[in-house]
């Protein structure tokens, strides 16, 4: 796909965005049911209410261009999957856990995967009032209520800001940081935390355990064209659909693509 048809769906996908973004809202704003799917994570009507705002929106955009979406009733089988190379992947309501705790870092994440890489990513922080989008060689913009422009992260600091997730902490993830010297951890839910990375807010983000590739994908795109990286924790590149499950393996997102973060973290490279 051209950088040119890149950029108009960029556009696109911010509408619908900032479209679910006011869905969500709605619901936000007065009291809510919280219901638990199989795996036992929260939904809410406001999940659904922007799911629907994004389908729709994507099959008048792209008609004959596969969703994957969290809400979708019947997930695409691995079977049907495999054969797709351009698809929307799609988390309608990323940290659902924060919008029922009511903090506001909560966020919509739209991702076109292309080959098993993001080429497009745009994600909406709607309390916040924050909107990040990018695509493959187009670099990456955010716009707030005061302020917008282009994200580039920033070299490694000291000491080093790692961001961390408010829901799902892992005593894994501390013993890892132990091995990095003096930092200061930055509790942020959601895909912020890719955001603020490529924003030069924080330097890094170890995820341990599961999440899943619409939890991911969106941000990536956006953190990588901003200068950044996002890779496993031995260093190769996160994929996508490029498995039955869904499930991403323990990754890191960093700023500087400079430094060997992985070997860091495992304590084979001195920094």
């Amino acid at each position: 796909m051209s950088t040119p048809d890149l950029a108009d769906l960029a556009r696109a996908c911010c509408a619908l965005a900032r479209d679910a973004g006011a869905a969500i809202m709605r619901v936000y704003a007065g009291d809510f049911a919280v219901e638990h799917k199989d795996d036992n994570s929260p939904l809410t009507a406001a999940d659904l209410a922007a799911h629907r705002v994004i389908v729709d929106g994507l099959r008048a955009l792209t008609p004959q261009m596969p969703i994957l979406s969290e809400e979708s009733a019947e997930q695409a089988g691995w079977d049907e999957r495999r054969g797709w190379t351009h698809y929307w992947l799609v988390d309608p309501l990323d940290g659902t856990r924060e919008f029922v705790k009511r903090n506001g870092e909560f966020t919509v994440n739209i991702a076109l995967i292309e080959n098993h890489e993001p080429v497009l990513g745009v994600v909406f922080a709607p309390a916040l009032d924050e909107l990040y989008w990018a695509w493959t060689r187009g670099n990456a913009y955010f716009a707030t209520k005061s302020q917008s422009g282009e994200l580039h992260t920033r070299r490694r600091a000291a000491p080093l800001l790692v961001a961390g997730s408010r829901s799902h902490a892992d005593p894994r993830m501390l013993t890892a940081l132990d091995r990095l010297g003096p930092l200061t951890l930055v509790p942020l839910g959601s895909s912020l935390k890719f955001c603020r990375a490529a924003r030069g807010e924080v330097d890094l983000y170890v995820r341990y355990g599961p999440t899943s590739e619409w939890d991911t994908a969106a941000g990536q795109c956006v953190l990588e064209q901003a200068g950044g990286r996002v890779t496993e924790l031995d260093g190769r590149a996160l994929r996508y659909n490029a498995k039955e499950s869904l499930l991403n393996p323990d990754f890191l997102a960093c700023g500087d693509a400079s430094v060997d973060w992985a070997g860091l973290l495992r304590g084979t490279t001195h920094g």
